[in-house]
């Protein structure tokens, strides 16, 4: 299933051309085609990003302060990887995004943990920065496609919007889960609905595919977060007590299998890439 949609842009130049050459220019895309392995592993990381960061926090020791502080080093480090490598490579992406899910994660923690700021003061907050980094995006490139991460610029943007739809969707579903009490198996369906129907006024009634796109991504971060919760929490807390650790463990297997099955097939490589872009 895809909400994203745009126009074919001028096909990347060849390895070794002057167009090849010119750095931050025209370069291949540097994101995955929009496909349901897509969204899949997206709800996986999101669930990740809600148990990891929890195992980390009561682990390591290092206490809330301490534990963002490292995964923000190592999320710099694999962006870095990421923003060097020449074409989307699924399993350098999907790690971006699984410790960017982390950070989202810790960010709003912090913030609600220990500076004690309201959750609907952050949600808010989130909401406006986001919206600003859309505009400013928009009003630069004139396109949040991302079928079109192909210059550097357009992949600083991506990066940030998919942090920031990460604290949102983390300040957002806490928000709701405090102020309605639902549980998490209803947290999850509730956050399931509203994707179905982002899903519907796209598909039935029209609506712009990349908006769908983005506001579908922001409500998958409290639907696996919910799933996480589910899964991981006590059983006394109305979860299934398999822990942070088991629940981190599964998922991670479960994404690392469907990236080594991305990798070798490619099938989330767009039509035009998969032609001209060398394999490895």
């Amino acid at each position: 299933m895809s909400y994203e949609t745009s126009e074919t842009s001028e096909m990347p130049a060849a390895p070794g051309s002057a167009a090849a050459a010119r750095g931050p220019g025209l370069r291949w895309n540097k994101v995955p085609e929009v496909t349901v392995y897509f969204w899949v592993i997206k709800v996986l990381c999101t669930t990740v990003g809600e148990t990891a960061a929890d195992m980390l926090n009561e682990k390591l020791g290092l206490g809330l302060t301490g534990v963002s502080l490292l995964m923000s080093v190592l999320l710099a480090a694999v962006l870095v990887w990421q923003f060097r490598t020449p074409a989307y490579r699924a399993g350098v992406y999907w790690l971006a995004v699984a410790l960017i899910s982390v950070v989202g994660t810790l960010i709003s923690d912090n913030l609600t943990d220990n500076l004690g700021v309201p959750l609907a003061l952050s949600t808010t907050v989130f909401a406006i920065v986001l919206t600003v980094v859309f505009v400013v995006w928009y009003r630069r490139e004139r396109t949040l496609s991302i079928h079109d991460i192909d210059t550097l610029s357009r992949e600083s943007f991506y990066w940030l919007a998919v942090l920031f739809t990460f604290a949102l969707g983390t300040a957002a579903g806490d928000l709701v889960a405090e102020r309605m009490s639902l549980g998490y198996w209803v947290s999850a369906l509730l956050f399931a609905l509203a994707i179905a129907a982002v899903a519907v006024v796209h598909f039935a009634l029209g609506f712009d595919a990349v908006w769908s796109f983005w506001i579908a991504y922001v409500l998958t971060r409290p639907l696996g977060a919910s799933v996480g919760d589910y899964l991981s929490q006590p059983t006394a807390d109305g979860g299934l007590g398999l822990g942070t650790v088991v629940t981190s463990v599964l998922f991670l297997a479960v994404i690392l299998g469907l990236v080594v099955f991305l990798t070798v097939t490619r099938k989330d490589v767009t039509e035009r890439e998969r032609v001209t872009l060398p394999a490895g």
